[in-house]
C-alpha cells in the first residue's frame, strides 16, 4: 500500500502551475507566429517563403510500474524567421531511480516527484538574429521549490549590436527580479555565467541571462508570483530583440559562422544540461528533450 507523504504548500500550486505554463506557451508561441507574418521579404533560408506556424504534438508518460505519469505537448515551427523553434509543456509524476534519487532534494526520503514546467530553445535562419533559450517550472518531492530562467546566444557575441541585444535581455530580467528581491538579478545572473559555461573550450555558452534553481524562500505564493515574472520578462524582450535584428542582410560566412558556434550549443546540452539529464532520467519524451539541438551544425 502506498503511503501518503506529508503535503508540501507547492501541492496547492499544481493545477495552477501547470495552467500558467500552458498559458505562457500560447502567449509565446502568438507572439512568435506574428513575427514571421510580419517578416515579409527578410533574407532567409532555401524554401522558408510562408510565415511558419507552431505545429502541436502530444504525448503520454508512463511509469515503469504501468501506472499513468502525466505528459506534455511538443510545440515546434520552421519559418522564414525562425529555423527552428520548440516551446514545450509538460507536467508528469512518478518515482525516481534509486540511482537519481540521491541528485534530488527530499528523493531520498521518498522517490516520488511531480513536475510541471515550460521549456523554450530558438534557433534563427538568420545569423545576426541571437538564438534564446527559456524555462520555468515547478518541482515537488517531500520538498517543493521553483526554478529556470534564460539566457541568449549570439552568433557574434563580441560585436556591439549582440552587446546591445544581451543588454535589452538582461534588462528585462533585471527588473522582473528587482520587483522580488534586489539580490536576485546579480545572484541569478552570475549563476547563469557560471552554469551555462562549457569548461572543456573555457568559455561561455553566450552573453547569459539569469539561472536559479530550487528557490523555496519559505513563501510559496511570492516563489511563484516571481517565476511568473520571469516569463512575462522573457516575453517582453526577446520578440522585441527578434524584431530588431530580423531585416539586416547577411553573407554565407556568416552563415558558416553561425553553424559552428551551434556547435557550442549542442556540446553544451548533451555534456552538461541538467534539463537534459532530468528528463532522460525520468522516462520523458526523447524528442520533447532533444528538441533543444539545432537544426543544422558544423564543427570546424
Amino acid at each position: 500500500m502506498t503511503v501518503p507523504r506529508a503535503p508540501v504548500p507547492h501541492d496547492g500550486l499544481k493545477d495552477e502551475a501547470r495552467t500558467w505554463f500552458e498559458n505562457l506557451r500560447d502567449r509565446i508561441c502568438s507572439a512568435f507566429e506574428r513575427i514571421e507574418d510580419e517578416a515579409g521579404d527578410v533574407q532567409t533560408l532555401p524554401g522558408r517563403t510562408q510565415p511558419g506556424r507552431f505545429e502541436r504534438q502530444a504525448w503520454d508518460r508512463t511509469n515503469e510500474d504501468g501506472t499513468p505519469g502525466g505528459g506534455g505537448v511538443i510545440s515546434l515551427m520552421r519559418g522564414r524567421v525562425f529555423e527552428k523553434v520548440g516551446v514545450n509543456v509538460s507536467t508528469v509524476s512518478g518515482s525516481f531511480s534509486p540511482e537519481f534519487r540521491t541528485t534530488i532534494p527530499g528523493a531520498m526520503d521518498d522517490p516520488r516527484f511531480f513536475a510541471t514546467g515550460i521549456s523554450l530553445v530558438a534557433h534563427m535562419c538568420s545569423p545576426l538574429v541571437p538564438a534564446a533559450h527559456f524555462n520555468t517550472r515547478m518541482i515537488i518531492t517531500t520538498q517543493g521549490w521553483f526554478g529556470g530562467g534564460g539566457d541568449i546566444t549570439p552568433m557574434f557575441p563580441d560585436s556591439a549590436e549582440a552587446q546591445a541585444d544581451a543588454a535589452v535581455f538582461h534588462d528585462g530580467f533585471r527588473l522582473a527580479c528587482d520587483r522580488h528581491d534586489p539580490a536576485y538579478y546579480p545572484r541569478f545572473k552570475d549563476w547563469c555565467d557560471r552554469y551555462f559555461f562549457l569548461p572543456h573550450r573555457g568559455e561561455a555558452r553566450g552573453l547569459g541571462g539569469i539561472f536559479y534553481d530550487r528557490l523555496d524562500s519559505g513563501d510559496v505564493g511570492a516563489d511563484f508570483a516571481f517565476t511568473r515574472d520571469v516569463g512575462l520578462a522573457f516575453l517582453d524582450t526577446y520578440p522585441a530583440i527578434v524584431r530588431g535584428r530580423m531585416a539586416q542582410r547577411w553573407t554565407p560566412a556568416q552563415r558558416e559562422a553561425q553553424l559552428v558556434r551551434r556547435g557550442r550549443y549542442a556540446e553544451f546540452n548533451l555534456i552538461h544540461d541538467r534539463g537534459t539529464l532530468f528528463g532522460l532520467k525520468t522516462g520523458g519524451n526523447t524528442e520533447a528533450i532533444l528538441m533543444s539541438l539545432p537544426p543544422e551544425v558544423r564543427w570546424p
